[in-house]
């Protein structure tokens, strides 16, 4: 794994995938994969226009970055802070999908969230869980971050895969905007036992 400081890209190098954090040239690539219908199904709150996206990355998310990874680099204590990272394939350097980390303010806290979705292009071959587990062993050495959760609708199976491949073991069933998720939590000590 690559640490970032201000003057560099970040990155977290898994197997075949790099996490990378957003760049302006990622936004036609990533607005094209949150309106894919899986995605806008299982994510809340993705599919916006083109301009809204344009604005989001811009004026919020990339902003939101550096101040995330500045805090790291500083104390390792992220507090409410956001990180947006891009999931692109190392044999291609095609941008194929979001894993990021925030706050989820539906849940009680602790509620310090990993989330993730991949192009239809690219779904099934282990992508999204190298991802998802390389942003926790991030997330676990480098912060101050205790215990993580995950959400996934009951009904979108393979995320829940996902988030058990990561060792998250389920709480319980909650309801967000009218859809039951699956609620899990995964503390850093029970990470650590399992590595």
């Amino acid at each position: 794994m690559k640490k970032g400081d201000s003057n560099h890209v970040f990155m977290i190098e898994c197997e075949d995938i790099i996490l990378r954090e957003y760049r302006i040239e990622d936004l036609d690539e990533l607005h094209n994969i949150t309106w894919q219908p899986h995605f806008y199904e299982f994510l809340i709150d993705w599919n916006v226009s083109k301009e809204q996206r344009e604005d989001w990355i811009k004026n919020y998310e990339i902003p939101d970055n550096k101040r995330f990874l500045n805090a790291i680099l500083k104390d390792g204590d992220m507090g409410q802070l956001r990180l947006r990272l891009g999931i692109i394939c190392k044999e291609t350097g095609k941008f194929i999908g979001v894993c990021g980390t925030g706050i989820l303010d539906k849940v009680q806290p602790p509620n310090r969230e990993i989330f993730y979705g991949i192009s239809n292009d690219h779904r099934n071959k282990g992508y999204t869980t190298q991802a998802a587990k390389g942003l926790v062993k991030y997330l676990f050495e480098n912060t101050v971050t205790e215990e993580l959760i995950a959400i996934a609708q009951i009904r979108n199976v393979p995320s829940n895969k996902v988030i058990q491949k990561c060792g998250f073991e389920f709480q319980n069933s909650i309801e967000i905007n009218n859809q039951k998720y699956n609620h899990y939590k995964l503390s850093k000590s029970s990470w650590e036992s399992k590595i």
